[in-house]
């Protein structure tokens, strides 16, 4: 089967620094194949046989944690879990391709409640929307990522579940490569 992985929190501003071929080999070495990487945040494809996700996921973060001595979260789903995150695309009047960079899926560990998920609504202000569907939070920020107060951290936060975001540019690579 095939899967991705997506770390959270490293090659950041020098922070929990890996470097993807050595990322890509600590892959081999735990048994899985044809790993492949995309850009220095963590996106890691691979093919395993083993159909439990969450002990991969544990899998792959001891086995970071053991060889580079500090804890990386792992969010784990399958090339058709990408698919479908891909398909249930909510802003349908704004072209994902024209904003790419500007709309983002953060991949929750756990579905959020409804309370958090209510709560954090109030936090969402024009032209920015936000959109939860089952693990996934689909972010539509137009003035940029980095200028919203709907940051990673702040989801996480708020929704009391451990997070990590990306671009749809990068999601879509990230599903491209999945099917090679």
């Amino acid at each position: 089967m095939k899967y991705i992985s997506i770390l959270r929190g490293i090659n950041v501003s020098g922070q929990k620094k890996i470097i993807m071929k050595d990322l890509q080999s600590l892959y081999q070495n735990l048994g899985f194949k044809n790993v492949s990487t995309y850009i220095q945040s963590g996106n890691v494809i691979f093919n395993s046989n083993d159909k439990n996700i969450i002990a991969l996921k544990n899998k792959i973060e001891c086995a970071i944690e053991d060889k580079y001595k500090f804890h990386v979260p792992v969010e784990m789903r399958s090339k058709s879990d990408i698919l479908k995150i891909i398909n249930n695309y909510p802003f349908g009047s704004i072209n994902p391709v024209d904003y790419g960079t500007k709309l983002l899926v953060t991949f929750l560990s756990s579905t959020p409640s409804n309370a958090n998920i209510s709560n954090l609504q109030q936090y969402v202000k024009s032209p920015e929307k936000l959109v939860v569907v089952d693990k996934e939070v689909y972010l539509y920020c137009p003035n940029g990522y980095g200028k919203s107060k709907l940051s990673n951290n702040f989801l996480e936060n708020k929704l009391a579940v451990d997070a990590t975001t990306r671009n749809w540019k990068s999601l879509l690579k990230i599903y491209e490569l999945s099917l090679q």
